[in-house]
């Protein structure tokens, strides 16, 4: 009896997952692309595979490191990139995916993925923020349940009229829900945004608060970057970008799924490590909204 009852339940189990995950399209679903279909060097040091690319940071590239950048700016979507991150010694190394509107200046928005290197052994942080209209101080980090430096992992942002979501694989890490029609003073990003990643030097904070900087002779860091199809509304579009008929704005996009909720509840028990929302002065308005 005992055996049946198990039986079910791994059962039940396989379908809620099942009927969760069919809302959300896998990235990477598409057809592989190169490079420069949607995006463009930017920077730095970029060696192009094909269908992957990777961004290289040493001591010739110290001052800037490298990036790429899309080839127009977007107003809403469900953004994606695969990562891979550098391994070993990566004190004081910062790799990002992210979005950021134009121009790049103290009125900007953006969303953050921000990943932290640390000491050999000691595992890598990931940092999200989000901006809007220039306002930060949004932090929140925590060590993934893998070694993002060991294979290559998807790294999502769902962005449109209803919520702000970022994912890693399939589970949400950060929701913001969009309150401000109802809620005096809520920030959510509305600017179109360019997609950017990048690599560079960040000593002077990103590891132990800058008391661990890179060590180059452990350089050349090397980040791998897949999955350049973008499901995205390009700026100036015939379809307005919060329009239902774009697949990311339906319905099934605009609230996670009871899964979904329980897994990102059980991302912020067991995995974050700071939170922005934790400090009583600095605390934003839709902390309260969470």
């Amino acid at each position: 009896m005992a055996s049946e009852v198990r039986a079910w339940l791994l059962l039940l189990v396989v379908v809620l997952l099942a009927g969760g995950a069919s809302l959300w399209p896998a990235a990477g679903a598409a057809p592989a692309l190169p490079l420069d279909v949607n995006y463009v060097k930017d920077w730095g040091r970029l060696v192009d595979h094909g269908t992957e690319v990777d961004l290289i940071l040493d001591q010739s590239t110290a001052a800037r490191g490298g990036g790429f950048k899309s080839k127009v700016t977007y107003g809403s979507g469900f953004f994606h990139l695969r990562m891979k991150l550098p391994s070993g010694y990566t004190a004081g190394v910062v790799t990002t995916f992210y979005l950021i509107s134009e121009p790049e200046d103290g009125t900007r928005d953006e969303v953050d993925f921000e990943f932290l290197g640390d000491k050999a052994g000691v595992p890598i942080t990931l940092q999200t923020n989000f901006f809007v209209n220039g306002h930060g101080q949004r932090e929140q980090r925590l060590h993934l349940w893998f070694d993002p430096s060991a294979d290559f992992h998807d790294y999502k942002i769902l962005w449109n009229p209803y919520q702000l979501v970022m994912f890693v694989d399939e589970t949400p890490i950060r929701v913001v829900r969009n309150l401000r029609s109802t809620v005096p003073g809520y920030e959510f990003p509305t600017k179109p945004m360019l997609i950017r990643a990048s690599i560079w030097d960040g000593s002077s904070w990103a590891t132990d608060g800058g008391r661990t900087k890179v060590d180059w002779s452990k350089a050349p860091f090397t980040a791998g970057y897949q999955g350049f199809d973008v499901d995205g509304c390009a700026t100036g579009s015939a379809t307005p970008c919060d329009s239902p008929a774009l697949w990311w704005n339906g319905g099934g996009y605009r609230d996670l799924t009871p899964q979904q909720r329980a897994a990102y509840e059980g991302v912020k028990r067991k995995y974050m490590i700071s939170d922005y929302c934790a400090n009583k002065k600095g605390r934003k308005i839709e902390c309260s909204y969470s």
